[in-house]
């Protein structure tokens, strides 16, 4: 794999967003922002550090393998902490991996990896998050970024996504209970049908939704020409022309943004 990657905070705050390259393996993780206690003293930073470095610890595991003995290496690096806090640190994972003629990958979480294949273009997302607290989060998105109402409102969605983790009928993400690996969407592709891969968080995947700035293949394209950096800006270039976030509603003005493109010589 030859891999060109950018990851960049959305505000002063610590990068929330981390990845991790290891042998035959791209892991990027995108630390689930904390509006409530987490009754962790690390925070979400460092627990996505953390994990991203302990699954490419395993690069002989398979990746839902590798992602559950990481959680649990993770667990145990804090254990002092509240682990069964409600809100505990937690995180969306992507991992891709070659292993052989198979380019294997996982996700879980609001992550996003795209394939590019001789059978056309793959996007493996996990949308069940935004499927929870619906109605709180269309009255957040309803207000202005920067208003006292909306940051209340945040909070109250916050709190009906957290009671709909990692439970059924809910989403499932990265805490300290490697089970959750289970519900991962977890597939491979033949490694000689894939061209290029990208790994996004949600923050460099706004180039798509919502903000429009490119298609799909559009951004497959741009990722390849000119780089990760350069469709970061155009993102942020794009934000910052909604300030109020009225245009296209969302949680943060500028959220933490990673992507990773890898190509596969033919």
């Amino acid at each position: 794999m030859r891999i060109n990657a950018s990851s960049e905070p959305g505000s002063e705050k610590p990068n929330e967003d981390y990845l991790a390259i290891g042998k035959d393996m791209v892991v990027v993780l995108d630390g689930a922002t904390a509006r409530t206690d987490t009754g962790c003293v690390h925070g979400v930073a460092w627990y996505a550090q953390h994990l991203a470095d302990a699954i490419v610890d395993h690069p002989d595991l398979p990746p839902e393998d590798a992602l559950a003995l990481a959680i649990v290496q993770t667990a145990n690096q804090h254990r002092e902490c509240d682990l069964e806090h409600p809100g505990t640190p937690s995180a969306a994972v992507a991992i891709v991996q070659v292993r052989g003629s198979a380019l294997r990958y996982l996700v879980l979480g609001d992550v996003t990896i795209v394939a590019d294949t001789s059978h056309g273009l793959e996007v493996i997302t996990d949308n069940r998050v935004s499927e929870t607290a619906t109605a709180e989060r269309a009255i957040a998105d309803a207000l202005p970024n920067g208003s006292p109402l909306k940051a209340e409102a945040l909070v109250r969605m916050k709190q009906v996504e957290l009671a709909a983790r990692n439970v059924p009928g809910g989403f499932w993400i990265a805490t300290s209970d490697p089970r959750v690996v289970k519900h991962a969407l977890i597939g491979e592709f033949p490694l000689a049908d894939v061209f290029r891969v990208a790994l996004l968080t949600d923050g460099a995947a706004r180039a798509v939704k919502p903000l429009q700035i490119y298609d799909w293949g559009n951004l497959m394209d741009l990722l390849t020409s000119v780089g990760p950096e350069e469709l970061i800006r155009q993102v942020r270039a794009a934000e910052s022309k909604d300030p109020d976030a009225t245009r296209w509603p969302r949680n943060k003005i500028h959220d933490d943004a990673t992507a990773v493109i890898a190509e596969f010589d033919r």
